[in-house]
């Protein structure tokens, strides 16, 4: 076992993080008022009133993914979350092309979401101006730049600030749908239809259950970015005990209100051909909803969350890929400069703000260009929808690659002795099972692209060069793997030589 030296213990990054810290980060990122607001609308065509089946079936989809995080997580902590998983066990280049495709997933989060802030704002304002068929609306890069400002001065501060911003935005929209939840639900849902349980039958909801298998595609992307905590493995208290915490609770906390929630609205609008046409045609179904059950009061205050939400969610990814960046430029895969840790606040600060930067420059060129079209008739939600759809093809390939890491886990011989060879059946078969999943996923994503920049095929193309780099480039995946095996033998402590500011 190799050791180190004090001065490279004081290198490391500051191991004083809670686990509701890293918890919240990951909450955050999943950011459940905007999966709840505006991913149910787009299902309605192919599964009606099925949604809420389906978003059980995702459940049990990512719950896959979530075992071998969670199993990882157990021996394997690293800055650069899959990367460090993957590279750890099946090798330095699958390491290299996954940490590549997930920093290609949270960037293009980042750059969506702050765009979406920008939308949801615009809704909000005209919210306040009721009856007026063109109500005043900001232009929208003029919010995106203002957003960057604060994200670029807060990705400077202490990241228990920043959780902290986070874990209140997440919670006062977990809140509000709770209230929602609870009222409809008093009131018998839909006066047409009531509480309607067959929305969880194939049979009862009269929908294929091929329909059903190829909608679970959306619900598994709301989940997306649950393993965000798995970046600050470095950085959390106690690591190999709260960061399989942190993934486990995040997946119970989500799953079981993204399943409620969901139920709540199909039914609170309606299960009939009305209800499920006032569902699809929704722009928000959250407020419109708070709206109808409780008051206009209550549907601003929804939208309020939804506009805190999404740049909650733009903040909790800048700082996962500034975390990526710093994992990479520690490494020897991109400049030095990426590398420093801040002396006060202990994270990549520098790495942060090269993301926020990036994501406000890409923003403000999209708008000059009025690109991309996506068909949302909003300049600003077309910009989301083409960064989060091809970012979200970028994380399904980096899950297939930690899922097959877990099994490689288990299955190696080298690594019998980490495990003890417990739970190797369940180690090996749920793996694999969810790398099934990923591919099935994957497959609708892409499947009906028609040209050649749609935006799961931009995402494909992004994981193509990571994975011609990580072939092609062996000097820079050999210098990667000798700094990780380096890393992974002094962990808990920081890779020597990463200078401090």
């Amino acid at each position: 076992m190799s050791t180190t030296t004090p001065a490279e213990a004081d290198q490391l990054p500051h191991r004083r993080l809670p686990f509701w810290v890293a918890l919240a980060l990951s909450v955050a990122l999943v950011g459940p008022t905007l999966a709840m607001s505006g991913n149910g609308q787009g299902l309605i065509a192919t599964v009606g009133k099925s949604i809420p089946l389906v978003f059980l079936i995702g459940l049990v989809g990512v719950s896959l993914v979530g075992y071998s995080f969670v199993r990882l997580t157990r021996h394997l902590n690293h800055a650069g979350s899959a990367y460090g998983l993957v590279g750890g066990t099946i090798g330095p280049r699958a390491g290299f092309f996954s940490g590549f495709a997930m920093l290609g997933a949270y960037w293009g989060f980042s750059i969506g979401t702050l765009a979406l802030t920008a939308a949801f704002v615009n809704s909000f304002i005209a919210a306040l101006q009721p009856g007026n068929e063109n109500p005043y609306q900001v232009p929208w890069l003029l919010i995106v730049v203002i957003g960057a400002v604060i994200s670029f001065l807060l990705s400077g501060r202490d990241i228990q600030l920043l959780a902290k911003i986070l874990l209140a935005i997440e919670g006062v929209g977990i809140l509000a749908m709770i209230v929602l939840v609870v009222v409809i639900f008093a009131k018998g849902g839909a006066p047409a239809t009531g509480i309607d349980f067959s929305v969880f039958s194939f049979s009862g909801a009269g929908v294929s259950a091929s329909a059903v298998l190829a909608g679970v595609v959306a619900a598994f992307l709301s989940w997306a970015g649950f393993e965000a905590c798995a970046s600050m493995g470095e950085e959390t208290d106690d690591p190999k005990r709260n960061i399989p915490r942190a993934l486990a609770g995040t997946l119970i906390l989500t799953g079981v209100l993204f399943v409620v929630v969901m139920f709540a609205q199909v039914v609170g609008f309606g299960t009939d051909e009305a209800g499920l046409t006032a569902f699809q045609n929704s722009g928000n179904t959250l407020g419109d909803l708070g709206s109808t059950y409780i008051g206009q009061w209550f549907s601003l205050v929804i939208i309020f969350t939804a506009i805190v939400s999404a740049f909650g969610c733009h903040l909790a990814t800048s700082a996962t890929s500034g975390r990526m960046l710093y994992a990479f430029g520690r490494d020897g895969f991109g400049p030095k400069a990426l590398a420093h840790i801040h002396a006060d606040t202990g994270g990549p600060r520098r790495a942060t703000w090269l993301v926020v930067v990036v994501a406000l420059v890409v923003d403000l060129v999209c708008g000059a260009l009025g690109w991309p079209d996506m068909g949302a008739g909003n300049a600003a939600i077309n910009t989301y929808f083409l960064f989060a759809v091809a970012g979200s093809v970028c994380l399904m390939v980096c899950y297939l690659l930690v899922e097959l890491a877990a099994a490689w886990f288990v299955g190696a011989p080298k690594f019998a002795r980490v495990h003890g060879g417990t739970g190797k059946a369940a180690g090996l078969v749920l793996p694999l099972l969810g790398a099934l999943v990923i591919v099935v996923v994957l497959w609708f994503n892409v499947k009906d692209a028609e040209t050649w920049s749609a935006a799961p095929l931009l995402g494909l193309y992004w994981c193509v060069v990571g994975l011609i780099i990580a072939l092609a480039a062996s000097r820079i995946a050999k210098r990667v793997g000798e700094s990780l095996s380096v890393e992974l033998d002094l962990a808990p402590h920081m890779h020597p030589g990463t200078p401090v500011e």
